[in-house]
């Protein structure tokens, strides 16, 4: 067994019993990132981190404790990291290097983790899929280098799935921690809002969150203790959550809606069924109770057009605050700022109403059930090159499972479901109502227990 079998839970209890140094594991994940560079999961590598992993076993050494002291762990490359190059996955922004860290950034640190460097995402996050002009790799699942990871965080989960890193933290706007978990066999959690503050503070229609990627339901929970504390400030912020990898053996029997449709005009993939459809089996046999019903509503063109228009809106204001040569931008984010261009107020707050009712349509649909299971994304990981064209149209009709969560504000959690016959991974996406992510978590440790899916492994692992 090698220090990259052991989950971030043993690594910790590894560290804490000195059966091996933070200064160990760091030069270990070091070496191994830099032989798999053509996986494309990191933007930057910290100059620091050994320095900081001796650190920690000096803390360790003198008996201190923090939640994850001497872990190592990545960032995702749209957090500012104090005094380490921040380009948010944009050439524009190369040399882009933070005064300060945001506020979850500054949660992970201060909670001891060593920071190994910056994973790799799409230009401002706004794709579902990880490829920009600042690396040289698109970020790729690892069982399948020719296909994406997802994205905006799949640069996290190539580097998890691979063993890079033991947990990563990521982000979720439309989908952009559950995708990339879906594409490389692990666990990727959306909090609810307010679990976990933005920086700076949330916007009232806040749809973004930050949240774990992981191999296990409690790696993702020992790192969501610690990024859920409310920023000062925060419109949503929620406070005295207690511990969610301590609420992962509560049991209770649950109601549970589910349907494949994918809303758009595509069919449902064969594999994302078969992907709930086992994971409906598996529920059942734990005792809870679930029943199909009907997609609440569909990706229609009003909807489809609402949510280009709010992306648009985002991206534009985050490329007029920090962009000074907006020429350097990908032909996808200048479509978006063009759009942006266009657009009065009337037709910004026209979208974000018709998207509040979408997701309030979705909630009135669930109101008598505890969590809702559908597919991840609709299909397996796509091959590079894949949205060459109308990217906004292909991004949805692959990942349209996901969007309506983050309108909700509602948690949500893709778990591994099966590789398919070609080797591709799949993933489940469970659904569960406000504040109640502690249930959520519990009910995937569940199915974990209950081995939905394999404990497996792509190539780069054993290389």
């Amino acid at each position: 067994m090698t220090l990259h079998d052991l989950t971030a839970a043993q690594q910790l209890e590894g560290l804490r019993a000195k059966e091996f140094s933070s200064r160990e594991l760091a030069e270990h994940y070091l070496d191994r990132i830099k032989r798999h560079e053509n996986l494309g999961a990191f933007v930057t590598i910290n100059d620091d981190a050994l320095e900081e992993a001796k650190k920690a076993d000096e803390q360790l050494a003198a008996g201190h404790q923090a939640p994850l002291l001497g872990l190592p762990i990545g960032i995702k490359d749209l957090a500012a990291t104090a005094g380490i190059r921040t380009t948010f996955g944009s050439a524009a922004l190369e040399n882009f290097v933070p005064p300060q860290d945001s506020w979850t950034a500054g949660l992970i640190r201060q909670a001891g983790a060593v920071l190994i460097g910056k994973t790799n995402t799409s230009e401002f996050g706004a794709t579902c899929y990880t490829e920009n002009d600042v690396t040289p790799h698109p970020a790729v699942t690892p069982y399948a280098p020719t296909r994406y990871s997802s994205g905006s965080s799949g640069g996290a989960a190539t580097a998890v799935a691979a063993g890079l890193l033991p947990v990563a933290h990521a982000s979720d706007g439309a989908g952009s921690i559950r995708t990339p978990a879906a594409t490389c066999h692990l666990v990727g959690m959306k909090p609810s809002r307010g679990l976990v503050s933005p920086a700076p503070a949330a916007s009232f229609l806040s749809a973004g969150t930050e949240g774990p990627i992981a191999r296990t339901v409690e790696d993702a929970a020992l790192l969501l203790d610690v990024m859920a504390s409310p920023a000062p400030g925060d419109l949503y912020g929620w406070r005295n959550v207690g511990s969610f990898a301590q609420a992962l053996k509560l049991r209770r029997p649950l109601k549970i809606a589910t349907w494949t449709d994918t809303g758009t005009t595509e069919a449902p993939d064969p594999e994302a069924e078969r992907a709930v459809r086992r994971t409906r089996e598996v529920l059942t046999g734990l005792g809870h109770e679930v029943r199909e019903i009907p997609l609440p509503a569909r990706w229609d063109e009003p909807a489809s057009r609402a949510i280009v228009v709010w992306f648009a809106y985002q991206v534009g204001a985050v490329a007029q605050l920090m962009v000074p040569r907006p020429e350097l931008l990908r032909p996808y984010t200048r479509h978006l700022l063009a759009i942006n261009d266009t657009l009065s107020a009337d037709d910004v707050v026209a979208a974000q109403t018709l998207l509040a009712r979408y997701a309030s349509t979705f909630l009135a649909a669930t109101d008598d059930y505890d969590v809702v299971l559908t597919p991840t994304t609709n299909g397996p990981p796509v091959p590079i090159g894949y949205y060459a064209g109308d990217e906004a149209d292909l991004m949805l009709k692959w990942s349209c499972p996901t969007p309506w969560v983050n309108l909700a504000g509602v948690p949500a959690i893709s778990l591994p479901s099966h590789v398919d016959d070609q080797g591709l991974p799949h993933g489940v996406h469970l659904v569960g109502r406000a504040r109640r992510d502690a249930e959520l978590l519990a009910l995937a440790a569940q199915l974990e227990s209950a081995r939905l899916w394999e404990d497996r492994h792509p190539p780069a692992w054993h290389e």
